[in-house]
């Protein structure tokens, strides 16, 4: 079992930065690909960022390619999202993800995660 606590949601201008945290328990945690999605009111959740269990591979979705960068911390459990050049249609509810299993094999859908944390909000201003 993995547990996931997400923080450092808020409210920011555009083209402003935050940086959203996920702190991870459970023994697993080292082996397992980590993921951001996000959901904004009326639409699916959506894949953002991921990073495999070794911090060597990571790849974002389209529209935060650039803007959005994803790392993680063994020693803290600690996946982070550092959100750069913030967008009004970047207002949504992060969630972080951890895949179902070890290993590496690029999982960019929710069927695929197996623990989620509880949500951010992150609300961009124009």
């Amino acid at each position: 079992q993995v547990q996931l606590v997400e923080s450092g949601g808020g409210l920011v201008q555009a083209g402003g930065s935050l940086r959203l945290s996920c702190a991870a328990s459970g023994r697993t945690f080292s082996v397992l690909t980590m993921g951001w999605f996000r959901q904004a009111p009326g639409k699916e959740r959506e894949f953002v960022a991921a990073i495999s269990w070794d911090s060597i591979t990571t790849y974002y979705a389209e529209p935060i390619e650039g803007r959005f960068t994803i790392s993680r911390d063994g020693a803290k459990s600690t996946v982070y999202l550092q959100m750069n050049s913030l967008k009004p249609e970047d207002t949504s509810v992060y969630y972080c993800a951890a895949d179902r299993v070890p290993g590496w094999r690029a999982p960019r859908t929710v069927n695929e995660y197996a623990y989620w944390g509880q949500g951010t909000q992150v609300t961009v201003s124009s």
